[in-house]
């Protein structure tokens, strides 16, 4: 076998196992924050990381990580199609684990001095989501603590949440409060893991 053919073989080896953590598959136990721990150690300290920072409990961005993209951290929102079939590209920009849009990502960019953050970095994402997060208790008097109402301000944006848009949206009330609900959930079982 010719140099050349080996060298490639090598590379496609490591290519194909998701060196350098590259791998955007959900963990298996969504359901159990400590089997995400346990598989993803590298998760908790992430967002450990963004909880000294910004104050965020990690139970909390748990649980909007779930909502957002089932810790897939390559998630993109759906195409959209005109007549069912021609594709017109995604509903939105939202990416990554904590889906966020281009500008709000690129506005915490410059406002956390974050330049190189990735979106697909578990790392930024929950840094990210403790920035946003942190500004929410700021501007409008959301606890971090408040896994719904925080979502709640996350999903609408702090001008969305400001203005009650929510309040038009009886599916976004339930699925916010699911997040509450898987929020505590987390809570719980991360006290008794850690």
């Amino acid at each position: 076998m010719s140099r050349f053919l080996r060298a490639s073989l090598v590379v496609l080896c490591l290519a194909s196992c998701g060196g350098g953590g590259g791998s955007y598959s959900a963990p298996r136990q969504l359901d159990d924050a400590c089997a995400i721990i346990r598989e993803r150690p590298h998760y908790l300290r992430a967002m450990t990381a963004a909880e000294r920072r910004w104050g965020v409990p990690v139970h909390v961005q748990m649980a909007t990580i779930h909502q957002e993209s089932k810790f897939v951290g390559n998630a993109r929102t759906q195409h959209t199609f005109v007549l069912g079939v021609i594709p017109m590209g995604r509903q939105s920009t939202a990416y990554g684990y904590s889906q966020a849009l281009n500008a709000t990502w690129e506005e915490y960019q410059r406002s956390a001095g974050n330049r190189r953050a990735k979106r697909d970095d578990i790392r930024d994402a929950t840094d990210f989501m403790g920035w946003y997060m942190d500004q929410s208790e700021r501007g409008l008097g959301i606890s971090k603590a408040d896994a719904e109402a925080q979502y709640l301000a996350y999903h609408e944006g702090r001008t969305g949440y400001a203005n009650q848009s929510y309040l038009n949206k009886p599916w976004l009330m339930e699925v916010a409060k699911k997040v509450g609900q898987r929020s505590e959930m987390y809570r719980m079982q991360l006290a008794t893991c850690r």
